[in-house]
Formats: C-alpha cells, sequence, structure tokens
C-alpha cells in the first residue's frame, strides 16, 4: 500500500469532515505492533538521512500542522529517534517578535528553510500566519486570500530550487483533545505542557477546522502535498507519517557521493 496516496489531500474534492481521526484500518493492530514498526522503520529513515547529508545535494522541509496536543512533539521524538543529529534541523514556530513583525510574515520563514543535505521540520509553520489571524477576524477575506497566494508561490520557489516539501496535518478530533488537555491538568509532571490559551483556542474549534479545510485545500499541489494522518492514536500517527517520508526519500536519487581514491594508501600505519 501506498502511504502518500492512501493519506494524500485531494484539493479538488479534499473534505476534512470526510477523514477519520481514529482510523487504524492500515496500521499494525496492536499498540506494540505498530511501536515496533516504527522503531525499526526509524532506523531505515536514518539510513537513507545519512546519505542525504552525505550527498549533499537534497533538502528535505517537513511541515507540521495540527490542533493543541495533535501530537508535533511526540511525532518528532517518535519518528526520528533514531536519526543522527547531523543534517537535522527542528524549527519551532511561536508567535512573531517585534523585529519579525516588522517584516513580511514570510522572512523569517525563508531564513530557516533547509540546506543542501539537511532535513528540516517546521513545528507549525508559515501556515499559523494565516490560520491564526483569519480564526480571530485580524485580516480582511482579500488579505486571507493574498496570504494563500503568496505560500503558494513561495512553496514553488522553494520545490523549483531543489527543495522537497511533505506537509502534515495531525488530525486530532475534539474529543481526544480533551482528554489530552485535561491530562496535562492532572498529572503534575505534564503541567508545565497546560497552556490556558489553548482553552481558547478550543472554544473556537469549529472556525479552526472551517479555515483548515479552505487552507489545505487551497495549498495541496504536487509539489507541496498536504497528507491528513489521523492522530488520536499516538502510535497509529507515528507509523503512518514515518511511512509517507520514506516514500517521499525513496524518491530521491540517493548516493553516497564518490570519493576521488587517487593518492590514497593502501593501508594506514
Amino acid at each position: 500500500m501506498s502511504f502518500t496516496r492512501k493519506y494524500r489531500a485531494d484539493s479538488q474534492a479534499f473534505d476534512l469532515s470526510r477523514h477519520n481521526p481514529a482510523d487504524k484500518s492500515d496500521v499494525p493492530d496492536s499498540k506494540a505492533e505498530r511501536r515496533a514498526a516504527t522503531e525499526t522503520l526509524s532506523i531505515e529513515l536514518d539510513r537513507l538521512q545519512d546519505i542525504l547529508y552525505g550527498q549533499n545535494k537534497h533538502r528535505l522541509l517537513i511541515i507540521l500542522q495540527g490542533m493543541d496536543t495533535s501530537g508535533k512533539d511526540g511525532t518528532i521524538r517518535a519518528v526520528f529517534r533514531a536519526a543522527d543529529p547531523l543534517g537535522m534541523r527542528v524549527q519551532a514556530f511561536k508567535a512573531p517578535s517585534e523585529d519579525e513583525k516588522a517584516r513580511d510574515y514570510l522572512w523569517r520563514i525563508h531564513q530557516v528553510v533547509p540546506k543542501n543535505g539537511e532535513i528540516v521540520i517546521f513545528n507549525r509553520s508559515h501556515y499559523e500566519d494565516v490560520l491564526v489571524p483569519q480564526v480571530r477576524g485580524w485580516i480582511d477575506e482579500a488579505e486571507f486570500k493574498r496570504r494563500l497566494r503568496h505560500i503558494n508561490n513561495f512553496e514553488r520557489m522553494l520545490a523549483e530550487t531543489g527543495t522537497t516539501i511533505v506537509k502534515i496535518y495531525l488530525n486530532i478530533s475534539k474529543e481526544a483533545q480533551r482528554e489530552r488537555l485535561q491530562e496535562r491538568i492532572d498529572r503534575p509532571e505534564k503541567n508545565w505542557k497546560f497552556n490556558p490559551g489553548d482553552i481558547e483556542d478550543r472554544k473556537l474549534w469549529g472556525s479552526f477546522m472551517q479555515t483548515y479545510q479552505t487552507v489545505i485545500a487551497a495549498t495541496d499541489s504536487d509539489h507541496a502535498p498536504w497528507y491528513i494522518v489521523p492522530a488520536d492514536s499516538k502510535s497509529s500517527r507515528n507509523v503512518i507519517i514515518v511511512n509517507i517520508l520514506l516514500e517521499h526519500l525513496k524518491k530521491l536519487d540517493l548516493a553516497y557521493p564518490e570519493a576521488d581514491t587517487s593518492g590514497w594508501p593502501e593501508t594506514v600505519e
């Protein structure tokens, strides 16, 4: 089965409500099996990452988006658990600073995209600059559409200059989010994760879902595809994502660079 085909958002007929956040139909039955599969596949991911870094030719940008508690941090920890930090970077985006707000909203994004041989994971991304302002009513419809056009053009430029883009929406249900937020309140070791602002965003769930629907449909493309990954089950989410990433990496002409061995000694004394 092709995971990239199964979970790809169809921009021509995309309907977020038809994607089941609890779907486990294409992963092993038990949590233990799913965790084992992710561990095994993450080793293969590390192998390909090592070639990508050594070849110093391709760039991979992974964008993780989703509602609070959908598992962006957990995905990074589980999927890249075997990866060598050399050649991989995680970039988290929070509210823009005053310095960033004094420039166009893509300025802070462009300076942290991957360079040759690098995998960069965006924990949130430039999509926050269209999702949140639209839901909060900070921009009008004309500006909303302009920003969608800006993002499409920006991603096309990245793709045409050698960056493979993989965009993943972590599709969590409102009930699963409630349980995870409650856990952050109930368990002292998770209290630090709780942000009262998450409750305010939760009150706007319907608006966020409607805006995600519009944004994903408007920005899904062959050069920057969206994947809708069920995220109610953490172990299912992880095994699906690692398979999606492996499929993309295997499409690249990855090969270790050939070294010029002329003049090398036969043995090292």
